[in-house]
């Protein structure tokens, strides 16, 4: 969250937009089509809360109707308003094109503290924030798909679900009305870990380029990278897990009451365990310890990761950052002028458009599979393990030699949905990081990855808007 009150989040996101359109071929009217939310909705609903009626404030943007449904997360938070739902819609459209999603950007929240709420006070304010999207047509399998966000998780998304199909009881695919669910209301595995993975892949495919990281004085490959994160929520944690099982060392850690810093490293669990027993990060054993944790931000390190909320680097603060690569793993976390600092600093910034998509690449493969009524891996799998040990016994037919009881095992084994899932993402992370790095080195004038992104997303939905026969 901007610790300026004046900052506009929606105008950060259109002033990036306004510096890549520049780079495409399309005119005025499209681009403005494109920039603007199509649909914004926002009540007022009452709820009886311990025998009192409160009022709660909640939106819902739809960023781009391009291509339907509209995808994109519910948070409860004191801080949802307008201008930030807007803005994260629009982040929403330009993430999906940019991964090949055919998806619209939406967005939504409730503004709350949901931590002030019992468990059944809040399926109240969820259920009833449910029946007014259901009630203005924001929601359904074709029009707008939710999605867990900050101070959200598939519980909420239990209770929308559920809440939806009552209201709807003939729409046979009703499960996709919303994804990030439970495995056993239709979810897909792999899900909670998705946006984590995704930010480790995309900065594991940003270090192995040579060139790349040659500019940056540093060698290719994440192993051994110095790397601070911030934010120890559900992606925090997983990118961060990932990425010190790949051989990265975590030397810092920022949460919103403060930060560590070791430089021989820290294990992502054992500060999680001690986080847990003691409420803070401070005071963890062997480390520098920052009570101000906007100095975590500060020190050195050649990877950071912001994994919180948005505008934590901004012009007061940009200038003493001292990472050479910046992973933009939560939304909007580089307002427009920390962009400008940094890239005069030359140092390589990951946008969030692209690193955070994991999450709704993930929830595209879910909305498929309630689409589609089959899990992943139903069909295949026996069929491969058995063409597996066909090869495998013909081979040892060949040779005459026998495969051990463990190494058959591993070649035999096919896919479980678990496995197609993190192979879908890989593959979509890796390919669309070289689709913007090509745009970026072969576009005269564009300076950042973040433009290149940018112009990735608007050449895709320029078309898309051609194709729709709008505009003469």
């Amino acid at each position: 969250m901007s610790t300026n009150p004046r900052y506009s989040f929606f105008k950060g996101v259109e002033r990036s937009f306004d510096k890549a359109a520049k780079f495409t071929r399309f005119p005025k009217g499209i681009l403005n089509q494109i920039k603007e939310c199509n649909s914004t909705l926002q009540v007022k609903f009452p709820v009886l809360i311990n025998g009192k009626v409160e009022v709660f404030e909640a939106y819902r943007v739809q960023h781009s109707h391009h291509k339907l449904p509209c995808k994109g997360g519910v948070r409860f938070s004191k801080s949802v308003n307008q201008d930030e739902v807007m803005a994260l819609a629009a982040l929403m459209t330009y993430k999906c094109a940019i991964v090949n999603v055919p998806f619209g950007g939406g967005k939504g929240g409730i503004k709350i503290d949901p931590s002030i709420y019992s468990v059944a006070d809040l399926e109240r304010i969820t259920r009833r924030y449910t029946f007014e999207l259901c009630k203005k047509n924001f929601i359904g399998p074709g029009l707008d798909v939710p999605a867990p966000d900050y101070g959200t998780s598939s519980r909420e998304m239990s209770w929308i679900v559920d809440t939806y199909s009552s209201l709807n009881p003939s729409d046979l695919n009703a499960l996709g009305c919303v994804t990030g669910k439970p495995i056993s209301q239709g979810g897909v595995r792999g899900r909670v870990e998705a946006t984590g993975m995704g930010v480790f892949f995309g900065i594991r495919e940003a270090c192995s380029i040579k060139e790349d990281m040659a500019k940056l004085g540093l060698s290719t490959g994440i192993k051994g990278k110095a790397i601070i994160i911030q934010g120890l929520g559900n992606v925090g944690y997983h990118a961060a897990k990932y990425c010190q099982q790949a051989g990265a060392i975590i030397v810092g850690l920022i949460e919103y009451n403060g930060a560590i810093y070791k430089e021989s490293g820290l294990d992502i669990d054992e500060v999680q365990a001690y986080r847990k027993r003691n409420g803070s990060l401070l005071n963890f054993p062997g480390a520098t310890s920052f009570e101000d944790e906007t100095k975590g931000l500060e020190q050195p390190c050649d990877i950071l990761i912001p994994a919180a909320l948005e505008a934590v680097i901004h012009k007061d603060n940009a200038h003493a950052i001292q990472a050479k690569i910046i992973g933009e793993a939560a939304n909007g976390p580089l307002t427009p002028d920390a962009d400008d600092i940094l890239n005069k600093k030359g140092v390589l910034v990951i946008p969030d458009m692209y690193l955070n998509a994991g999450g709704v690449t993930v929830s595209y493969f879910e909305w498929l599979k309630n689409l589609s009524h089959v899990r992943y891996g139903r069909l295949e799998k026996r069929f491969t393990e058995n063409r597996y040990s066909d090869i495998v016994s013909s081979l040892e037919a060949l040779t005459n030699k026998n495969v051990g009881a463990i190494e058959r095992r591993n070649i035999l084994k096919g896919p479980e949905e678990i496995d197609l899932i993190h192979s879908g993402l890989e593959d979509t992370m890796m390919g669309s990081y070289h689709e913007i790095r090509d745009i970026y080195i072969n576009t005269a004038g564009v300076e950042d990855m973040r433009t290149a992104a940018f112009i990735c997303a608007i050449n895709k939905i320029g078309v898309a808007y051609e194709e729709l026969g709008i505009f003469p």
